[in-house]
């Protein structure tokens, strides 16, 4: 009976792991793609942003009012001085959003005009494999 305790714990132990470290792997995935495409906005290069996002964040702004949108809340702030990682959570649901794959990223960023900015943003990842942002948010 002992024996079969022991090998139920480490199957669940093991399992608890594999998915841990599946879900790490994805977040730094995530972590990538959402670095390139906060480079774009930080270059000014508001069209490509919206260009490279996901088609639910395509369907929910169109160009134009991403582009009147980081003009209004993103270029007073300035030139970035630092972005940094703070937290990864993993999801499989959001509010709001279809079922899927999905990785919420609060980056602490400094900027010129702003010394504290916490920068929210959210991919997805499509059906392609490739992980895109599906939301975007500067507080």
């Amino acid at each position: 009976m002992l024996n079969k305790f022991i090998i139920f714990f480490f199957l669940i132990t093991f399992s608890h792991n594999m998915v841990f470290a599946v879900e790490a792997e994805k977040e730094k995935a995530a972590v990538h793609a959402s670095e390139k495409w906060l480079q774009l906005i930080d270059n000014g290069k508001y069209d490509q942003s919206w260009d490279e996002a996901a088609l639910f964040f395509k369907n929910a702004v169109i160009k134009e009012q991403w582009n009147h949108s980081l003009n209004s809340a993103r270029k007073p702030l300035g030139k970035l001085i630092s972005r940094k990682v703070n937290t990864t959570t993993y999801r499989t649901s959001l509010p709001g959003a279809p079922d899927g794959e999905y990785v919420v990223i609060q980056f602490n960023a400094i900027y010129e005009n702003k010394k504290s900015a916490t920068e929210t943003v959210t991919l997805m990842l499509e059906k392609d494999g490739k992980w895109r942002v599906s939301g975007y948010y500067i507080k």
